[in-house]
């Protein structure tokens, strides 16, 4: 088990003194090596709180830059990081937070290529992409290497979240869902629009991407209900929550 320095036993100590995580859990949680794909509106809140909650390997996967327009969302970056890889600016405010974090960069679009050796790499995955090709390459990618995948997806003021485990079994002993069990095949290229043509409320990437974070956490420590089998569907202008179940 990986020992907590006496820094981090203060550093966590809020996590500590939960009986649902304790030292055990925060243990787990500095063991582990988490990759997000997407250091972007979703990615980036997430990256936030994984770090600050300890876990101890982040890897970020993203080939993009700095822009001004992402700044109304994606709170890792400042204005004086426009132009910058958002990988390298996403590493050195994350260390910042919290140095006993190591963070590893892919400055790369994951693909059917080069996902396969980046993904084995580590034990969970946080798919935070916005676009579909992307997302059903993380999904075949975690199966193939048997990697718990949280996604999270945003449009305008709504978004969505599941845990994808299709390696494992349910409580019913019948096989966790695949991907292609609730979206059987991505929709025809340009009918849906992107954020940059709809537009997306900034707080909603927020909302969506702690809530990724919270999953993994959740699913480190083995504690709670994981989203498993279960699609979970957030409107920001009714305030309201609704899930949808769904099976192989």
């Amino acid at each position: 088990m990986t020992m907590l320095e006496p820094q981090e036993l203060q550093r966590y100590a809020r996590h500590i003194m939960l009986s649902e995580v304790g030292g055990a859990g925060q243990q787990k949680l500095k063991a582990a090596r988490v990759l997000l794909i997407g250091a972007g509106g979703i990615g980036a809140p997430a990256a936030l709180y994984l770090a600050a909650a300890g876990v101890g390997t982040l890897g970020l996967a993203d080939d993009d830059v700095v822009s001004l327009s992402n700044l109304q969302r994606q709170v890792l970056y400042g204005t004086a990081d426009i132009g910058a890889a958002k990988v390298d600016r996403a590493a050195a405010r994350l260390t910042a937070l919290n140095p006993h974090v190591a963070i590893e960069r892919h400055p790369v679009r994951l693909t059917m290529d080069n996902g396969p050796d980046i993904v084995r790499a580590y034990d969970l995955v946080i798919d935070g992409s916005d676009n579909f090709a992307t997302r059903y390459t993380a999904a075949a990618l975690c199966e193939a290497a048997e990697r718990p995948l949280v996604q999270a997806t945003v449009q305008r003021f709504s978004g969505a979240l599941t845990l994808l485990a299709p390696f494992t079994t349910l409580p019913d002993a019948s096989p966790a869902p695949r991907l292609t069990d609730l979206f059987p095949e991505a929709p025809p290229e340009g009918s849906v629009p992107t954020c940059a043509e709809a537009g997306i409320l900034g707080v909603v990437t927020g909302i969506l991407g702690t809530m990724a974070a919270a999953e993994a956490v959740k699913h480190i420590c083995g504690i709670g209900d994981p989203l498993i089998g279960r699609l979970l569907m957030v409107d920001v202008l009714s305030m309201r929550f609704s899930e949808i179940r769904y099976r192989r």
